[in-house]
């Protein structure tokens, strides 16, 4: 297995009035030529085209992304900068650091004063799109592909540009690359994931080892946790990940992977300035979009077992019970239900209890197996996984797929003869530590903070310090998913195309930017704020308290609890919402917001 066409990395840009030159900086035979005014783009011989301007006079950019129309216009979209990750599979993995766009007009004096404050308002979706943690790239390797995948295709496939053959769900700058599909392009159209890559060399007993961990977040229903739940009508779910252990020695590589995502059906859990908002359960056909996704992982992976980690009591519990009817209903072959109440089964930090959970899979992930190569000839192939979720698949559900790579690491390290004792320190706190750092980046791509319970990952015990830093992450998650994911879920929609900026948007076509907010939303913060600076004062500034004094402490407090009650009465007005809702938030529930939003 090869990969044979190399993309150009290292590019000069060089602009001019009416065009852009992309031009590879070592031995150059062709150049990337794109009209800033008509928008069309062509690969030409190098020696046919003649830069108008000094040759010395370009920006060093590391890869071309693809391009963005908002509302002046198109926007070209360059790697700026990138950070070396390691080797895989022989081919530099890098992440990316800094990303640029420029826009094809030269000036915006064919907008009005209110296009431009909304196309401002776009580039900052984009650039926030583009400087989310965790966008990862190869000039040579296919990272949207398993390595079972990438041994299961014929040699041609590998002949291909990477962005024609890359995985679509896992494609994160397809939208912005899809003007570039022809074949004319294929050097320069890079394509991106976004999820986590960490490469490790390590040496165990003696042997050099390099051991990877390669996640891949779905661009199908992607979005942020309160705003993105469950399933659509196609059956692609929020939240879904793909993540691969990878283990190379030489020619012989080992790959597991495991999935996780939101539990497949018609539910939602919008903001409402509550901690936890309820979770609601449409009333649409829960087992036909729980078929869809089945039938969709079955043929792609093979059996599935669903590691369903949820409460089952309390506010979780009809979720859980929707679940188990589900699977019930459809009876799929190859699937498996295994519910296991994390919370209810590791209450008071006994997480000591979750071998029983891994002794009851235990003889499914031998059955299962992993993939393992020598010399490019395949000896074993994975034949199913494990499908993990809790509420958000983040913390509970990391802590589990944790265990299963572990488990599937000493196996895979027994096989190829490297050791025959499971306890190396080192190797420990290495997987330790990247199975946190994991954790806590698609944590913060999903919910805007690292993860919970990473103390555990990290250390192998839960701590009471952990538990601590859990609760500010808490608290951290309840801000942003209230006051700030609204913006966050429009860059996500925005850059994946779920929502694309129509022409002449602002002037003959109304622009879902401008939305007013209901008069609820300035007056009643302002009338706490102004109620708690008086109760403050009332308590601060008086040397002795009369009744006069202790008369208006009462009423500033009343007005206090008035304004607090009346505010999380009516939480989901003074929610910060998508405003572009490209990602289709109806699908899995009634719209959130109210009519006045």
């Amino acid at each position: 297995m090869a990969d044979i066409l190399q993309i150009h990395d290292d590019i000069k840009l060089y602009t001019t009035s009416d065009k852009f030159f992309l031009e590879p900086h070592v031995n150059p035979t062709e150049i990337l030529v794109i009209d800033r005014i008509t928008g069309e783009a062509s690969v030409k011989d190098v020696k046919s085209v003649k830069i108008p301007i000094p040759l010395d006079a370009y920006k060093p950019v590391c890869g071309f992304l693809g391009t963005i129309r908002l509302i002046s216009g198109l926007y070209l979209v360059v790697a700026k900068y990138r950070i070396l990750i390691g080797k895989l599979n022989g081919h530099d993995i890098y992440q990316l650091a800094g990303a640029e766009i420029l826009p094809y007009a030269r000036s915006t004096t064919h907008l009005t004063n209110k296009q431009i404050d909304d196309n401002n308002t776009y580039e900052r979706l984009v650039r926030a799109a583009l400087e989310t943690p965790g966008i990862y790239f190869s000039y040579g390797y296919d990272l949207t592909h398993t390595m079972q995948r990438l041994h299961s295709v014929p040699t041609e496939f590998h002949k291909m540009s990477l962005a024609t053959r890359a995985d679509a769900r896992f494609l994160w700058n397809g939208h912005l690359l899809k003007d570039f599909a022809h074949q004319q392009f294929e050097r320069f159209a890079l394509p991106v994931i976004q999820g986590f890559v960490a490469i490790n060399n390590v040496t165990v007993n003696g042997q050099q080892l390099m051991w990877s961990l390669v996640s891949r977040r779905c661009v199908d229903r992607a979005g942020t946790r309160f705003f993105m739940r469950g399933a659509d009508a196609q059956g692609n779910v929020a939240n879904f990940v793909e993540t691969e252990q990878i283990i190379e020695r030489g020619g012989e590589k080992s790959s597991f992977v495991q999935t996780r995502g939101s539990i497949p059906l018609f539910w939602s859990q919008y903001p409402d300035l509550k901690y936890k908002p309820a979770m609601v359960l449409s009333a649409e056909d829960h087992v036909a979009a729980y078929t869809r996704h089945m039938r969709d992982q079955i043929q792609r992976y093979g059996n599935q077992v669903l590691v369903n980690l949820i409460d089952q009591h309390g506010k979780e519990e009809s979720l859980e019970r929707g679940y188990r009817a589900a699977v019930a209903s459809a009876a799929l072959p190859g699937v498996r239900y295994e519910p296991f109440d994390f919370h209810a089964e590791c209450r008071g930090m006994r997480y000591d209890r979750l071998t029983v959970l891994m002794d009851r899979i235990a003889h499914e992930q031998t059955e299962f197996g992993y993939f393992l190569s020598r010399g490019g000839t395949v000896l074993l192939r994975q034949t199913g996984v494990f499908r993990t979720n809790c509420v958000d698949c983040l913390d509970r559900t990391n802590v589990v797929q944790s265990l299963l790579a572990r488990r599937q690491m000493e196996a895979a390290l027994r096989l190829l003869a490297v050791t025959t004792d499971n306890h190396h320190p080192h190797l420990d706190r290495l997987f330790n530590t990247i199975w946190a750092d994991h954790a806590d980046m698609i944590s913060c791509q999903y919910s805007g903070t690292g993860a919970l319970k990473t103390d555990f990952t990290r250390t192998g015990k839960r701590t009471r310090m952990g538990a601590l830093r859990d609760g500010v992450n808490s608290l951290t998650r309840y801000y942003k998913n209230n006051f700030s994911d609204g913006f966050r879920q429009d860059s996500i929609d925005l850059i994946l195309g779920k929502y694309t900026v129509s022409e002449g948007e602002g002037n003959t076509a109304l622009c879902p930017l401008r939305r007013d907010r209901d008069w609820k939303y300035v007056t009643f913060p302002s009338v706490l704020l102004v109620a708690v600076s008086m109760f403050c004062a009332s308590a601060a500034l008086p040397q002795r308290y009369t009744n006069e004094v202790l008369l208006y402490l009462m009423f500033w407090g009343a007005a206090i609890g008035a304004t607090v009650s009346f505010i999380f009465r009516h939480g989901k007005e003074f929610v910060e919402w998508p405003r572009l809702d490209g990602g289709g938030l109806a699908i899995a529930g009634p719209r959130g917001p109210p009519p006045s939003l």
